[in-house]
């Protein structure tokens, strides 16, 4: 195989590894929370099963190692001899933490520890009563190759201590033949082979016999069989397990000692039956139709042993519409999907934003040139623009994912921070389903990963001081996500301390970040811990303590189009809430002319427009105005002023007031010199194409061909408070 194959076959691997234990987290989680569905503990089992199964395709000894005592354990639960709780579940999901690690370094180079890793496998081979193998247990195999022979040592046996019966060794036969199903659904008969030599000493002979001529031979087909001798104590059920997950999708006789014991004749008739009674009467009830009885068991009726156990019409009909419901997208089958990079996605949501624009254009052209006032024209110019929305539409859900790929890295944290803090805390998430732009999910991480760590290293109380409080020993964080008014808010709640705003006061007027006879409310002194370089931890740590964390989350969230605000009660906790963008790649917005320039201002910031009077327009502090609105004062900006466009500030009575809602909730009004109307723009970067530019978040192309800018709400707000953003602002524009 050549190497790119193998590089494309380990990349399509880690993929799946990515996909295998976000459902160990999410099952053990379940478990955890007191689910004892089987299905979720085999499906825990399955997922650390395919990831041993891959690794060893690979020869990722460490992972596969690993895997196997983690999947003994597992094993253990799904037979019943071991009960999922308590210390229990607590080992497997560290186990499953070391399993993310080796998967990590295993692709992406790197050390792990390797005393961590052999601590928990000490853990699970105790739950298992089997002694893990430590990662430096080599086998002694090649002591030739050392000079060293071996030496036969004979011992005295002790009549009082007998030793003990050696278990007998079974000899089967194995007969193989895959189907092309088998390697259509990514299974590798090299990699069975490999889990069969785990359980003893085998020998394989391949039946190429079948294999057809070059021009008759189907590259998808499946050609070749296997003769496989294994010798070996352990149990038939054992060997039959390697085959687990290719039932159905290959030809399967297994001898003992000479005499066939299973594969596909060897079938209970009475299991059988069973189950296909239970389907007929779950689908005659779904249709609200009376039950028909199966076939009574006739084990006699079976021809041969090679022939299936014949099934009841009837029943045989109803596992058929079974299927066929499953096939055709039911509730209960999974949906099929396939991976498409990235890039070819962005290129394709290119191409859909340039067609948008293109029709904006046409129909802008056939309006002007008086062509639209055809009926004919009319009707075509809106078919194509309703065609070309649904096709951005339907890219936009193609890149669209829920939010759990991000939620489900959090338990780990959240165990690793509560470790470390010595508290106890329990993880609450909510919406996971809600979907988003993949890359508004790719950059959702960090302001996450940093206001979980907060919450829990500063809102969080010590569980004594909790018992203290008459709170529960155990903190809880709530991470929730929801659709509301175009956007995705989601919310990071804890049910600690609160934010102890005289000492946030404090800490702040101690290192300069605001003058010592500041005013400030409630609102302002919380957000005071987004400032730069501002922490309330008296010492440095792994977890806080440096100085930085939530300005970046701001920043963070700022350059993705999103807000930040807190909310917070002494004693009772407090809640940050993250309100984003949807997507970064269309929005809908306001046109408005500014001095002479096209602007567009997003639709999500504004709250209503308004024809200021002059008798509602005061003067404030020199240059500053404000507008009463309905008994409140409120800061009217001059948008052209502010960016630089002009040095003179607009007539208030000839201008429209925009009134805006900005980071914390606070309201402002933008006066601009007129609105053209509201529309859907496609969102071209400025910083990448030309510059940053203060003041303005992104360009786009208006039907006409010109290009509009896109005003950020905030900055332009927050400039008008310093009167810094007019002069960084004309200069960017200008150069």
């Amino acid at each position: 195989m050549a190497a790119s194959d193998m590089d494309a076959l380990r990349q399509i691997f880690f993929q799946e590894c990515e996909e295998q234990l976000s459902e160990l987290e999410a099952g053990l989680l379940e478990i955890e929370g007191g689910s004892t569905d089987m299905e979720i503990v085999n499906a825990v089992f399955r997922a650390v099963h395919s990831v041993k199964g891959g690794a060893g395709a690979f020869a990722l000894e460490d992972l596969v190692r690993f895997a196997h005592v983690f999947e003994t354990v597992l094993d253990e639960v799904r037979k019943g001899r071991l009960a999922a709780a308590g210390q229990v579940v607590e080992t497997l999901l560290r186990a499953a933490d070391v399993l993310a690690d080796l998967v990590r370094v295993a692709r992406d180079g790197g050390d792990v520890d390797q005393s961590r890793i052999q601590a928990v496998s000490d853990e699970l081979g105790s739950l298992s009563g089997t002694p893990a193998a430590s990662a430096a247990d080599e086998p002694e195999e090649n002591l030739d190759d050392l000079g060293f022979m071996p030496v036969v040592v004979e011992l005295p046996i002790f009549d009082e201590a007998p030793a003990p019966e050696e278990p007998a060794v079974l000899e089967y036969t194995i007969s193989f033949k895959p189907h092309a199903s088998l390697y259509a659904n990514a299974n590798e008969p090299i990699v069975l082979m490999r889990e069969l030599q785990r359980l003893g000493e085998i020998t394989v002979a391949c039946d190429t016999q079948s294999i057809p001529l070059l021009g008759e031979l189907d590259p998808e087909g499946a050609y070749l069989a296997w003769t496989i001798n294994l010798k070996t104590t352990q149990s038939e059920e054992d060997v039959r397990g390697v085959f687990e997950f290719v039932d159905g999708d290959c030809d399967l006789t297994i001898a003992v000692n000479g005499e066939e014991t299973g594969g596909p004749s060897d079938v209970d008739i009475e299991a059988l039956l069973r189950s296909v009674r239970e389907e007929a009467a779950e689908q005659a009830a779904q249709a609200d139709a009376p039950i028909a009885d199966a076939a009574p068991e006739q084990p006699d009726a079976i021809a041969a042993p090679s022939e299936p156990p014949a099934v009841a019409p009837k029943a045989e009909a109803a596992k058929s519409e079974k299927s066929g419901n499953e096939k055709s997208g039911g509730s209960e089958a999974a949906q099929p999907t396939i991976r498409v990079d990235l890039d070819r996605v962005d290129r394709l949501m290119n191409l859909v934003g340039e067609l948008v624009i293109n029709q904006a254009m046409l129909s802008q052209r056939l309006m002007e040139a008086g062509l639209a006032r055809s009926t004919e024209v009319l009707s075509g110019l809106d078919e194509f623009e309703q065609l070309t929305r649904d096709i951005q539409e339907g890219v936009m859900a193609i890149r669209a994912q829920p939010v759990k790929s991000v939620f489900q890295r959090m338990p780990r944290l959240v165990r690793e921070v509560a470790a470390a803090t010595g508290k106890k805390v329990r993880l609450v998430t909510e919406g996971e389903g809600t979907e988003v732009d993949k890359t508004v999910i790719e950059r959702l991480a960090d302001p996450l990963t940093h206001m979980i760590r907060n919450a829990i290293d500063h809102g969080l109380e010590k569980p004594e001081v909790r018992v203290a409080n008459g709170k529960r020993e155990e903190g809880l964080v709530r991470l929730s996500a929801t659709h509301r008014g175009g956007r995705i808010v989601i919310d990071i709640a804890d049910d600690g301390a609160g934010i102890n705003r005289p000492r946030v006061r404090s800490i702040a007027e101690e290192k300069g970040l605001i003058p010592t006879n500041a005013q400030l409310t409630d609102e302002e002194t919380d957000n005071l811990i987004f400032l730069p370089g501002f922490s309330t931890a008296s010492t440095i740590s792994d977890i806080s303590g440096r100085g930085v964390g939530m300005d970046v989350v701001k920043r963070s969230i700022q350059a993705l189009g999103g807000r930040v605000s807190i909310s917070s009660r002494p004693g009772e906790g407090s809640t940050f809430t993250l309100s984003l963008p949807l997507t970064l790649a269309v929005l809908y917005g306001m046109v408005v002319t500014v001095a002479g320039q096209t602007l567009v201002v997003p639709l999500t910031s504004i709250i209503e427009t308004l024809k200021p009077k002059l008798s509602d327009v005061h003067a404030f502090g020199g240059e500053a105005r404000v507008i009463e609105l309905r008994n409140n004062f409120l800061p009217l900006i001059d948008v052209g002023r502010e960016l630089g466009f002009r040095d003179q500030g607009a007539d208030p009575g000839a201008g429209v007031a925009i009134l805006v809602e900005s980071e914390g909730g606070a309201q402002s009004a933008l006066l601009v010199d007129g609105i053209q109307g509201q529309r859907q723009v496609v969102i071209k970067s400025l910083e990448a194409n030309y510059g940053r530019v203060p003041g303005i978040a992104a360009a786009t192309i208006l039907g006409d061909g010109r290009v509009a800018l896109i005003l950020d709400v905030d900055a332009v707000v927050a400039g008008s408070r310093n009167g810094s953003l007019s002069a960084e602002s004309a200069l960017a524009l200008a150069g």
